[in-house]
């Protein structure tokens, strides 16, 4: 799977000799570019990246304020890339993987490049391992999950406040998933596995990669073959079935009989 890059640089002609030394590498793919700092705190906060290249002056402000707004623990693995070389020991004090300075080489760019790989591996691991961690804690503790009521959903300067039983399926979108409440499809920005992981699991179910399903609006179950079908909810909506979905599908109306 490629790396996910933002290249923020307010020089076009920097931007341009970054994107072209990066096409070198298959592993790395540029999915934003920016050009203050103002659109570099939105797209971090807007997408999920694992790789910044980041300029230090800029308009709007400079590289380090957007790690001091944003906060070094949110930030994705940051390399500075500046003219200038006097702000090299800021740069490692807010834990910037590497300090580049223009124009930039293309061994050195190839050695950070590897260093940056290495980082984002041992972040996913660690993540990994946290999230085991947390589950055999919270099983040896025995306590009894608790799961969210209502759920609140960005919309721009709005909040939609959501009963969870009123979602009738969601649907996987990127980074996104999409809440489909009666008429309304409410955008999330967080991933369809890290949504199962937080919704009811006595009460969603998910039948496919890309759909979960609230079981209260399952209407019938079609079966087509031995690898996949549909559900059908009451709203009439018609979805896509794998078999693994149909087990845990069958297996929860089975608990709940």
């Amino acid at each position: 799977m490629k790396l996910k890059a933002l290249i923020a640089d307010d020089e076009t002609l920097a931007r341009e000799r970054l994107k072209f030394l990066l096409s070198a590498d298959e592993e790395i793919a540029i999915a934003r570019e920016c050009h203050n700092s103002r659109e570099v705190v939105a797209a971090l906060r807007q997408d999920r990246l694992d790789v910044l290249f980041l300029d230090i002056q800029m308009p709007g402000g400079s590289g380090f304020d957007i790690i001091e707004q944003m906060g070094a623990e949110h930030m994705p693995v940051t390399v500075f890339v500046t003219a200038h070389n006097q702000y090299a020991l800021q740069a490692f004090e807010v834990h910037a993987l590497d300090y580049l300075t223009k124009p930039v080489e293309p061994e050195r760019l190839k050695a950070t490049l590897a260093h940056v790989k290495e980082q984002v591996a041992s972040r996913a691991a660690l993540t990994t391992t946290q999230e085991q961690l947390r589950s055999l804690l919270a099983a040896l503790s025995g306590q009894q999950r608790e799961y969210p009521q209502r759920m609140v959903v960005p919309n721009g300067t709005r909040d939609s406040f959501v009963n969870v039983d009123e979602i009738e399926w969601v649907e996987a979108a990127d980074y996104y998933a999409c809440l489909h409440v009666g008429s309304r499809n409410l955008m999330l920005r967080e991933t369809i596995k890290q949504l199962a992981e937080t919704l009811d699991p006595r009460k969603f179910v998910r039948i496919h990669r890309s759909a979960i399903v609230n079981i209260g609006h399952v209407r019938e179950i079609l079966r087509e073959g031995r690898n996949e079908g549909w559900v059908l909810l009451a709203s009439g909506h018609r979805l896509k079935m794998s078999k693994a979905g149909w087990q845990a599908l069958l297996e929860r109306f089975r608990f709940q009989c």
